[in-house]
């Protein structure tokens, strides 16, 4: 090694230094510790708004507007009322079956053809990946996709919510990475033993993706659970609407809640911006539950099927 490598090895090596033990100035610190706290209330203040609503004393909404920012009187009444019938129960269940059955198919679907593609034998694999790959940027559209799903007989079914968008070409995409990078040797031996390819991914493959199942499936279930635009498109009874579409046609087109002679706790019926509230806040418990369990093989999967090598 020369002389001048070894200089500017040792310069490197003062410059990190110095970069490691520098501080910033103290006011600088107090903006950004002032500009985070900002926007996390920014975040949190709407949703403690959304759940106070729900729990609030009729006096209390009407007397601050529709929303207001802690109960004084609080009180399950908007709950019960949801629970004792009409559309909200109904509906959670569609939205409970769309988002499980829908997961475990868009997962099966997804990683398989993700391990065919990621399998370099595989006849025609270029040609297909290109044709995942141009899904990402061009879709056929609403009409041809609405009369697609019509020609299959689909309309007004709960499957016309899970068929139409059970692969995602992103996912293929990670998934696919997430499958060359495991390594060759087990497949390999697998195949020598005179393992077929369905044993080997059964066998080996899943168990090893634990990581990018759990991420890939998060965000399955979470597109799934979100959506209304498919079953606003689709669905023509009532019964089979998604809590999410139920939950728009309260909160965007004023749809009535009757409150059906409910046991309820204050002299005056729930009104109805803690009904909607409490809807919302319904709406929002299954993914808020799944995802804590899911967060640490999510950041492992993400960060594994992103990184090539």
């Amino acid at each position: 090694m020369s002389a001048d490598t070894i200089e500017n090895i040792n310069q490197d090596a003062n410059k990190a230094t110095l970069y490691v033990g520098f501080r910033p100035k103290w006011y600088i610190e107090a903006i950004k510790i002032a500009i985070l706290s900002v926007a996390c209330l920014l975040v949190i203040v709407p949703f403690i708004m959304v759940i106070a609503t729900s729990f609030a004393d009729p006096v209390q909404i009407g007397r601050g507007g529709g929303l207001v920012l802690w109960p004084e009187k609080p009180n399950l009444d908007a709950y019960k009322v949801i629970f004792t019938g009409g559309q909200v129960l109904p509906a959670l269940g569609v939205s409970a079956f769309v988002t499980i059955v829908g997961t475990l198919v868009a997962l099966l679907v997804t990683s398989l053809l993700a391990y065919a593609l990621s399998r370099r034998g595989m006849l025609f694999n270029r040609f297909i990946l290109m044709g995942v790959l141009v899904t990402m940027f061009f879709s056929a559209g609403m009409i041809p996709t609405y009369l697609t799903v019509k020609q299959f007989g689909l309309l007004n079914s709960l499957w016309s919510l899970i068929i139409p968008v059970c692969v995602s070409a992103f996912n293929v995409i990670v998934m696919r990475q997430f499958f060359m990078n495991l390594p060759a040797e087990l497949t390999e031996a697998a195949l020598v033993d005179g393992a077929s390819e369905l044993r080997i991914f059964w066998t080996i493959v899943l168990p090893l993706s634990k990581p990018i199942l759990a991420a890939i499936g998060l965000f399955y279930a979470v597109a799934f659970w979100n959506d209304f635009f498919g079953a606003l498109l689709y669905i023509q009874d009532q019964q089979k609407y998604p809590v999410q579409l139920v939950l728009r046609q309260y909160l965007i087109n004023n749809a009535q809640i009757g409150v059906n002679n409910v046991d309820i706790q204050s002299e005056l019926p729930p009104p109805q911006p803690a009904l909607q509230m409490a809807i919302l806040v319904i709406s929002l418990i299954p993914i808020a539950c799944v995802y804590p369990f899911l967060q640490k093989h999510f950041t492992k999967g993400m960060l594994t099927g992103a990184v090539k090598g």
